[in-house]
């Protein structure tokens, strides 16, 4: 059969499979910035237990307003949060997690997973909604170089591994999860031009893949790279808008490219997708990062940044638009605090007895001081990771929150403008503290 007469049959041919999809999500958008591309929408996940008819969980329906943050894990579990203290976390903003069937390549096999009834079974969390992707920044690192036009390579725990779309659906197909990401070929910003290219035709063609092996009731999204170029993420946007997809995975940042050119980029594609349809991007983590891909018309963010800062001990402290105050201490180095976060292992907290933050009413803020988790970072009790990340994910959470009110109130510009400028002056003021201290060392030399 004839390339062009394959894809043409794969487009038409499920047109009803993707009516049946969306009647699991459902997606709308509430407002808009005053004068921009940010918006406030409503993602709605429901589906049916695997084990229902066997007297398992009835269906379930979650509600996310958008932009929100998809909490990464590994293997379905945040890093250092049990299951047990999820609830602790708000609801339902910390109902979508994020993991890459990578991860279970160690472990449960596809087929086991699927005989348990998917990752909801395995892991008993039927009333959260899972998002499967399959780059994250911790456990499943995209290898460009070994990639070819069979498949993507990933550099994981257990080895690098090239995944075939027939062997990545089989993956989705046992996992169920609620949301998965279709196979790209995500490159480095370093690429040459013909690189790009081929990754770009790669990604459409396993797109349509995964469309023809789909067997799976989640909700597809598309996946578009291109690297740096304009023209090749447009030319990826196009071809992934004309498929019968639930939403959009807007992939290839966080990979070598410039922070200043990602605005021009982001702007580009999101241009040409459908305004009806979510959109989610994976590499911008950092607070000023999320407000850039806001304003650019992105949905849903993944949240490595917070399993790093934890994993260095760092704790959130930046202002929430006033709803959680963060006294800052002129007598804190630089490498201390840079303004949006204070590194807890810093000999400065050893007698500190007050909360992280003041007025934040996650579990840690609750319940322990700086002191405490200094002393449990400083004799490396896993608690101590445990307390930061709950109170890390509680404050980035609240964070979205407030950028969705800023946005329905129609003052997000404003919001983004006094970020950046409040981050850039704190750098600047500690550049200078710097070279003060910096200075009798020098005399004395």
């Amino acid at each position: 059969m004839p390339q062009a007469e394959r894809r043409e049959r794969i487009l038409d041919g499920i047109l009803q499979e993707s009516i049946r999809e969306t009647q699991k999500m459902k997606f709308a958008v509430k407002a808009w910035s005053k004068g921009g591309r940010a918006r406030v929408g409503l993602l709605q996940l429901s589906s049916t237990s695997s084990s229902f008819a066997q007297g398992g969980p009835p269906e379930k329906e979650i509600e996310i307003e958008t932009p929100a943050l998809l909490l990464t894990t590994r293997k379905g579990l945040p890093a250092f949060i049990s299951p047990d203290h999820l609830s602790s976390l708000p609801n339902p903003d910390s109902r979508l997690l994020q993991f890459s069937p990578m991860h279970f390549m160690e472990g449960p096999n596809s087929k086991t997973i699927s005989a348990i009834g998917g990752v909801h079974q395995l892991l008993g969390l039927h009333e959260y909604g899972f998002v499967a992707v399959p780059r994250d920044s911790i456990l499943s690192l995209p290898e460009c170089n070994s990639s070819n036009k069979n498949g993507a390579s990933f550099e994981t725990p257990c080895g690098r591994f090239l995944v075939k779309p027939v062997e990545y659906m089989k993956m989705i197909s046992s996992m169920k999860p609620d949301l998965w990401v279709s196979l790209a070929d995500e490159v480095h910003a370093s690429v040459t031009t013909k690189r790009n290219k081929a990754s770009v035709d790669r990604t459409i063609k396993w797109l349509d893949d995964c469309i023809s092996l789909k067997s799976t009731d989640g909700a597809l999204f598309g996946s578009i790279v291109g690297g740096c170029s304009i023209e090749e993420r447009q030319r990826c946007a196009q071809e992934v808008a004309k498929r019968n997809v639930s939403g959009f995975y807007i992939g290839g940042f966080g990979l070598g490219d410039s922070v200043d050119e990602r605005a021009t980029l982001l702007h580009a594609v999101t241009d040409l997708l459908p305004k009806e349809k979510p959109r989610h991007v994976c590499g911008l983590g950092l607070p000023e990062e999320v407000l850039q891909g806001i304003a650019a018309g992105i949905d849903l963010f993944d949240s490595t940044y917070i399993y790093h800062l934890t994993l260095g001990g760092f704790a959130l402290v930046f202002p929430l638009d006033g709803k959680c105050k963060h006294v800052s201490d002129p007598g804190l180095s630089a490498m201390a605090s840079d303004g949006t976060k204070i590194n807890l292992k810093a000999t400065i907290y050893r007698k500190d007895a007050s909360r992280i933050v003041d007025g934040c009413i996650c579990y840690t803020c609750q319940n322990h001081t700086k002191a405490y988790i200094n002393h449990l970072l400083n004799v490396h009790e896993m608690l101590a990771h445990i307390l930061l990340e709950i109170h890390n994910t509680h404050h980035y959470l609240s964070f979205f929150g407030v950028i969705r009110e800023a946005i329905t109130e129609g003052r997000f510009e404003e919001l983004r403008q006094n970020f950046i400028e409040k981050r850039r002056d704190h750098l600047f003021a500690a550049s200078l503290s710097a070279c003060e201290l910096e200075t009798p060392v020098r005399l004395r030399a």
